[in-house]
């Protein structure tokens, strides 16, 4: 079995699973789960994003000190 991810919030899915009982409740799930997953995936993006630009200041800082 896979470890639980972190921000991954088992119980409130499985009690939102318990109480999609109709078609209607079942694609606002599925359609919450996507939008979750996409706003965790464009939360790693710009952390991505802010660590490369970093190392880029940094090895700039560090170029012109060695001028």
């Amino acid at each position: 079995m896979r470890k639980q991810d972190v921000g991954f919030d088992y119980h409130r899915y499985h009690r939102l699973l318990l109480e999609a009982d109709d078609e209607d409740k079942r694609l606002a799930l599925i359609e919450l789960l996507i939008e979750e997953k996409a706003r965790d995936r464009l939360a790693a993006q710009r952390a991505s994003d802010r660590a490369a630009m970093t190392a880029h200041t940094i090895a700039n800082v560090l170029r012109n000190g060695r001028n």
